[in-house]
């Protein structure tokens, strides 16, 4: 059997991995979508890792590095850092084990997030202006109380039981031509990576960040400063900084790595939603959105991604729904100055339904100087079909006699 250069774990742990998970962990569902195929121009086959419990696959590798922690040890308690799906997996992973847990969050983590973990029994702590302080403080704590820390990435139990991921994936598909992953601090890649090189050495393993957040690119090119804070929808791989266990399987494992824009990655939870009825966060849908951005790079071959969480605010996922109809034209504004008395909103509302439009929100200007006293503005969002039929809904009102005209959403 091939022998990689690095001290991660082997096929052999990935194997003990899924043995020891059976029953804890769901293996969920690895099925091709056939309108997302036609699409990309794939084959392309869906991992869907948000039907987790908690909705993500970060249960694997908590729950897999919680079972191989000596019991005596573990029950003194376990303690870890995120912000979100990790904290959710050893929260409650830890509750079904009856082990005490402490997690720490960092200030400013969403009330959702820190509501859930509360939930599985974990002790919530709420320091740290960032990922990072949070973490030297979730040290202090594992040190100072005698805590067994899990970390959320660069340790081997845990990239093991993320790997458990590849074998249902190549179980399901086994004549895959490529696997991409989303990339944090790279955990799940390297687990995904060791076990399915090792079954399938030609498939391809691609890896997918945000522009806002290339750690693992940036380490892979020797550079040793963490990226700067930014704003992204994909949290769940907002890593300042690339792990370095998961850095070194990364380097000799994966074929490339992708970065892609905050709208790609929109574009991508919205199709999700639209097209597979499905909830997606944003880390999890970048695989998607990689696709879409490098179709030629694919075309035609049988490609899997794994949707990696659905832990998405629905304040943001609302967003992201509204932004993907304005972004592909089926939102619009339109203005038009009509007579201000009875009538006068009905008749137009009347031409926006004839021409096959639906309004959405409507509001009235009456203040601008630049009308007639009797006058008001009309300030209306429409939804069309597209961007075509807003051309002709705008054609087809001013035909009936509204000097009407499109603005920005």
């Amino acid at each position: 059997m091939t022998k990689f250069q690095f001290e991660g774990p082997s096929l052999d742990d990935i194997w003990s991995a899924a043995n020891r998970l059976k029953g804890a962990i769901l293996e969920t569902p690895c099925v091709p979508s056939e309108t997302l195929s036609a699409i990309t121009g794939t084959r392309l086959f869906l991992k869907f890792e948000n039907l987790q419990f908690t909705a993500s696959f970060k249960e694997r590798g908590a729950l897999n590095k919680l079972l191989l922690t000596d019991p005596a040890v573990r029950a003194r308690g376990v303690c870890a850092m995120s912000a979100g799906n990790h904290a959710q997996a050893v929260a409650y992973h830890a509750h079904r084990l009856e082990v005490p847990a402490t997690i720490v969050m960092p200030v400013g983590t969403p009330l959702t997030k820190i509501a859930r973990t509360r939930d599985h029994g974990a002790r919530v702590v709420i320091e740290g202006a960032n990922l990072s302080e949070a973490f030297s403080i979730a040290h202090e704590f594992a040190v100072t109380d005698g805590l067994t820390f899990i970390h959320p990435y660069d340790d081997p139990a845990v990239i093991a039981g993320q790997g458990t991921i590849a074998i249902e994936i190549l179980s399901a598909v086994p004549d895959l031509d490529a696997i991409i992953v989303p990339i944090g601090g790279g955990g799940l890649i390297s687990g995904i990576a060791i076990a399915a090189k090792l079954i399938k050495p030609t498939v391809r393993i691609i890896g997918v960040q945000s522009h806002t957040y290339p750690s693992m690119v940036r380490a892979l090119q020797g550079e040793t400063e963490p990226c700067h804070d930014g704003m992204t929808i994909a949290e769940g791989i907002a890593v300042k900084t690339a792990g370095v266990l998961t850095r070194e399987v990364v380097s000799a494992l994966v074929d490339d790595i992708f970065l892609v824009e905050e709208s790609a990655i929109e574009a991508a939870v919205a199709l999700l939603l639209s097209v597979e009825k499905t909830v997606v966060e944003g880390a999890g849908a970048t695989g998607l959105a990689a696709l879409l951005a490098h179709r030629e790079r694919f075309a035609g071959k049988r490609v899997a991604t794994i949707l990696t969480g659905g832990n998405i605010d629905l304040r943001v996922l609302a967003s992201v729904a509204m932004r993907e109809l304005v972004r592909s034209g089926r939102l619009m504004r339109i203005q038009v100055a009509v007579n201000d008395a009875p009538g006068g909103l009905a008749r137009f509302a009347t031409a926006i339904g004839e021409e096959g439009a639906n309004i959405i929100d409507v509001a009235h200007d009456r203040m601008s100087l630049a009308l007639n006293a009797k006058g008001t503005v009309l300030d209306v969002v429409a939804e069309v079909e597209s961007a075509a039929h807003g051309e002709a809904l705008l054609a087809g009102l001013r035909t009936r006699g509204f000097a009407a005209t499109s603005g920005s959403l």
